[in-house]
């Protein structure tokens, strides 16, 4: 069988895409905080803890990467230790023991004065309650990270453009906070954060005070923009179906202690307890799953020179009806049919051979979107990203398979 194809594990399986990497981080308030990771305590729970030694557990031995380009996401209920984290991984909080590198340096090792530089020229954080300065309008508000900085004139007035056309603000610029509306409000901070290139985003619940039409449209520009930008992100939020459309991968927290860190599909197919069982009990994978989560890795991959005869050959002799044709960049340039390629002139380019009944789709599609043409042409369907690259395949059985196991849920 086919393994699935899960591009941030193979990120994180090679170190050289690891932007942070996090290991046996902790946070306990109280009174000699370190007691808490003795090995008699191991394995207790937030409330023993507290009542045994009085001290407060926000964060318990957490560990996790964050791939370059990756949306990590960090869920969890209230009190769960996902804001704490997020605070801590940027120091605004500071842990009481652990790792944390970025880009192999340990910045808990960081001098107040390193710290700061890292502050300003690595990382940038949009806030659930958008933090705009209310006598600033929105072109100050947004040059604000980029004057700190100490950046000349040009630069801030040229980046601080760039950013408010990028969230799609342009003609707002004189507008004061009180003057727009909770989700341009959001575009703003958001605007402020790009304004200033960071190596890594944090976004902590932004659109979580947003009603739900506008949280859906910040969720759909969020997507836009990485898609154009590729920044690493790590976002905080409390609701599942946010984490699942926005998230290449998923942490799941309870209690100051990571559950489960999955790609989405994981999260909802294979839950690793019930606690996270619970979370996707009501959810139906065909309604949150992409076409991306669900496809698998290409079967056959060809050059878009390759002959017929050549491609024949291969096809023969995997025994694989169909192989998807790349150009020599690495973009995809469509599929072939094995009985097609085999009827032609052996010296003719599969370039010229294309089949018009294998059809390409973005990885963002929704799952439920790919059902009727597969179940109607009975066709795999291959899966490209935003740059046209080939990513993976979606078979008919891997659809018939979602609806048996959905249907034996019901």
């Amino acid at each position: 069988m086919t393994e699935a194809l899960d591009k941030s594990a193979l990120a994180d399986s090679n170190t050289e895409d690891v932007v942070m990497t996090v290991r046996g981080l902790w946070k306990v308030y109280g009174e000699n905080p370190t007691r808490v990771m003795e090995p008699e305590h191991a394995g207790k729970s937030k409330d023993e803890i507290l009542e045994e030694l009085g001290n407060v557990v926000a964060l318990q031995d957490v560990s996790f990467d964050v791939a370059s380009g990756q949306t990590l996401v960090v869920m969890g209920l209230s009190g769960s230790g996902k804001s704490t984290l997020v605070r801590c991984l940027i120091r605004l909080i500071e842990p009481v023991a652990g790792e944390i590198k970025v880009e192999g340096e340990d910045i808990l090792q960081y001098t107040e004065k390193e710290l700061g530089q890292f502050h300003r020229s690595k990382t940038a954080m949009v806030f659930q309650h958008f933090g705009l300065m209310p006598h600033r309008n929105v072109e100050s508000n947004v040059r604000w990270g980029l004057e700190v900085r100490g950046l000349p004139h040009d630069q801030v007035v040229e980046k601080s453009a760039q950013a408010i056309s990028q969230v799609g603000l342009t003609g707002w610029e004189n507008a004061y906070p009180r003057e727009l509306s909770g989700g341009m409000q959001q575009r703003v901070g958001l605007a402020r954060a790009l304004a200033v290139d960071p190596d890594i985003l944090l976004m902590d619940e932004p659109f979580s005070g947003l009603d739900p039409l506008i949280r859906t449209q910040m969720q759909d520009e969020l997507l836009r923009l990485q898609g154009e930008l590729h920044k690493t992100i790590v976002f905080i939020t409390h609701d599942l179906n946010e984490a699942l459309k926005v998230g290449d991968r998923i942490v799941i927290m309870r209690d100051g202690r990571v559950i489960q860190n999955s790609v989405p599909k994981d999260i909802v197919l294979n839950p690793s307890d019930d606690y996270v069982a619970e979370f996707t009990r009501n959810v139906q994978a065909a309604e949150v799953l992409t076409a991306g989560t669900v496809a698998t890795a290409p079967r056959m991959i060809v050059g878009s020179d390759a002959s017929a005869e050549d491609v024949t050959k291969k096809m023969e002799e995997s025994k694989t009806p169909v192989a998807y044709v790349v150009a020599s960049d690495g973009k995809y340039v469509g599929a072939v049919e094995r009985e097609f390629v085999a009827s032609s002139e052996p010296s003719n380019s599969v370039k010229g051979l294309i089949s018009a009944d294998i059809i390409s789709i973005d990885e963002h599609t929704p799952f439920k979107a790919v059902l009727p043409s597969m179940i109607v042409d009975h066709n795999p369907m291959a899966v490209v990203d935003e740059s046209e690259t080939l990513i993976g395949e979606i078979l008919p059985e891997t659809v018939a398979k979602q609806l048996a196991d959905e249907l034996l849920e019901a």
